[in-house]
């Protein structure tokens, strides 16, 4: 008789940083766990976001039973506007990740209607043949939780992203005892969160922040300015008990900082001392030396409230000197660059800035080498799957499972796409279903491929040359043209001599049709392309765009 399985496709979040999503099938049945977004490298020029290939969901809509979900921040939920147009199923989360979800989802389609499924920690859920146990963990957000699996084949454990923090600012200390018990019952699986496996010992406490702040803010003279990821409520939290503490005003400035705020007020998560927090018109009447401004912009991002502020365009902050601004966050790989190119805007504008991790004013939300070892001999999985991080990541999470007593057998580091098969003795990956990035431009989804970011890469280096030629619809002959213009490439009005000697070139092209109906447009426009591309290198050594145009009047 063959043995009884559960599968795990991972669908996101492997090898890579973000676009978090996990699914698990049983028989005739699949739960999907996360659908979160990543935001596009330096090569998707003009890429909005990256949301996760759905593909295989698509194809098995019929048996998918729901979505839990761990915790709200954008890599885990991100891409939920985009998936629930194709799977109308139930969402499983937590008061404040719902509530950050059904924020977005409104933005997208206000007249639709989702169904959402709040739970809170310690509840278990059956969905379908699985009954999910939700864990409380400590992250960097409220209302985090981590998943126990249980399915006819063994349990599954799913961390989430997570940090054992003793001393959270939120007190949600995460729930070891339900951890060890599940440990202690035999779990089959653990997928466990790998973003900081490279990094040895332990990650400090989100205290130790709330600790540099109190000690900041008791040595600023003038305006304090705080930039954080508009998720981070236990820092907004701690912004605001600091002021309230020395008698500081504080606004709150950025739209996703400020709908974030609204949200953790409605719903119970913020705890702000009356008179504390006021509007943005309203902080410009009381003395800088008594207000705080509390916004978006730790990453550097273009249009975000800070880098508006550092460049002097935005329209109601200036940074004046003498200002101290915090920023309580560390780089996204990939955004180094658009983040110090802001610190040094701030720093020629007079500011103080406080920016490092090493400052004491950003800890992070995920568990280093120490706590990764602790997670594992707690649960003491017969199988691990390292998840949530970058292929270096995963390998070193690996090797980690291995230094605990892990069978190496029993250890897989998977790629998105990967199915990988348990039963209650066996595991292996048996297979492969369709995983991917799609790209997210503006209303498009999927509409822009490697095709067009390869045309988008040659456009922005080399520009486009644009040659227009007007035939006779009747006798086939050339009656206007070759007109040229250049976008990105040559500045017309510099490069008049360049341009001329490029459309005798074409004329030459041209000439050899004389006499003959001018027909075959695409054996035409190709020889164009070689001919001026092969001139214009030879004299630029530059390859731009070249886009013939043939017209028939």
């Amino acid at each position: 008789m063959k043995e009884d399985t559960v599968s795990i496709i991972p669908l996101g979040g492997l090898g890579e940083i973000g676009k978090n999503m996990m699914a698990i099938k049983y028989k005739q049945n699949i739960i999907v766990i996360d659908a979160g977004l990543m935001f596009p490298d330096d090569a998707m020029l003009g890429i909005d976001l990256v949301i996760p290939d759905i593909s295989y969901l698509i194809e098995n809509k019929e048996i998918v039973r729901g979505i839990v979900l761990t915790h709200g921040h954008e890599d885990h939920i991100g891409a939920l506007p985009y998936v629930l147009r194709e799977l109308h199923v139930p969402v499983y989360g937590t008061k404040l990740t719902l509530g950050l979800l059904e924020a977005k989802l409104k933005e997208s389609d206000p007249s639709e209607h989702f169904k959402t499924r709040c739970v809170k920690a310690g509840d278990v859920v059956n969905i379908g043949p699985f009954q999910v146990n939700f864990i409380r963990v400590s992250h960097s957000i409220a209302d985090a939780v981590a998943l126990g699996i249980r399915t006819p084949v063994g349990t599954i454990l799913h961390t989430g992203d997570f940090k054992l923090d003793q001393t959270p600012a939120n007190n949600q200390v995460i729930d070891y005892h339900k951890i060890a018990e599940l440990g202690n019952e035999g779990v089959l699986v653990l997928m466990s969160d790998s973003t900081n496996a490279d990094k040895p010992g332990y990650t400090p406490s989100e205290q130790l922040v709330g600790e540099k702040f109190d000690e900041t803010f008791r040595k600023a003279d003038e305006r304090i300015i705080i930039a954080s990821f508009a998720s981070n409520i236990s820092r907004i939290q701690q912004t605001i008990t600091c002021a309230g503490r020395y008698g500081r005003k504080v606004a709150v400035v950025g739209r996703s900082m400020v709908n974030v705020v609204s949200i953790a007020i409605d719903l119970g998560y913020l705890d702000i001392p009356p008179g504390v927090l006021v509007d943005l018109d309203e902080i410009q009447l009381v003395p800088k030396n008594e207000t705080v401004i509390l916004t978006t912009g730790s990453q550097g991002e273009p249009m975000s409230a800070l880098s508006r502020m550092a460049a002097s365009d935005h329209n109601r902050v200036e940074i004046i000197p003498g200002d101290t601004i915090i920023i309580s966050a560390s780089p996204i790989p990939g955004n180094e660059k658009m983040v110090h190119r802001t610190i040094d805007q701030l720093f020629r504008q007079g500011a103080e800035v406080i920016y490092e991790s090493f400052s004491g004013v950003h800890v992070s939300g995920h568990a280093c080498q120490e706590e990764l070892k602790l997670m594992l001999n707690l649960v003491k999985p017969k199988f691990f799957i390292p998840i949530h991080g970058e292929y270096r990541h995963l390998i070193r999470h690996a090797q980690l499972a291995e230094s605990v007593g892990i069978d190496p057998d029993n250890i897989f580091v998977a790629e998105n796409g990967h199915v990988l098969e348990f039963s209650d003795k066996h595991g292996a990956i048996s297979g492969r279903v369709t995983a991917g990035r799609v790209l997210v431009d503006g209303l498009g989804v999927g509409d822009v491929g490697s095709i067009v970011l390869r045309d988008r890469k040659h456009l922005s280096q080399d520009g486009i040359l644009i040659i227009v030629i007007t035939v006779s619809k009747e006798t086939g002959t050339v009656i206007a043209g070759p007109d040229i213009v250049s976008r990105g490439f040559v500045y017309m009005k510099e490069s008049e001599e360049l341009l001329e000697e490029t459309k005798e070139k074409l004329r030459s092209i041209l000439k050899q049709c004389e006499g003959e109906q001018i027909s075959e447009w695409s054996g035409i426009k190709s020889n164009v392309r070689e001919v001026v591309g092969k001139f214009l290198y030879e004299r630029t050594r530059r390859r731009p765009m070249i886009l013939p145009i043939i017209m028939e009047v």
